[in-house]
């Protein structure tokens, strides 16, 4: 799988109405054969800071990418955007989340 996280650096006038921004984008790409997972979360440090975690079969990132809603959002983000959003984008074996053995419960 195509394992992705990036950070985005919202300006703080954008900072409640990020996933309103968004929220198309991510419907959108919740629904592509190929997606396993697309889900945000809000740094608990910086108000103003959103991570994207998300995960694509092998094949299908191309896809994703080349689709007309990531060309909309990547065209409607920058007006948002403080700083250019980092990422980090690994090939990994899987297909799917692990449990974690140092806590397992029940």
């Amino acid at each position: 799988m195509i394992f992705i996280v990036v950070k985005f650096k919202v300006k703080p006038e954008w900072s409640e109405r990020w996933p309103e921004l968004v929220a198309d984008f991510t419907a959108a790409t919740r629904q592509e054969p190929g997606n396993l997972w697309f889900d945000w979360s809000r740094s608990l440090d910086d108000p103003n800071e959103y991570v994207l975690v998300e995960a694509f079969k092998d094949d299908a990132a191309g896809d994703h990418v080349n689709s007309e809603h990531f060309k909309k959002a990547m065209a409607d983000m920058p007006q948002a955007l403080a700083e250019t959003p980092r990422i980090v984008s690994r090939q990994l074996d899987g297909d799917g989340w692990d449990r974690m053995g140092e806590l397992t419960i029940g």
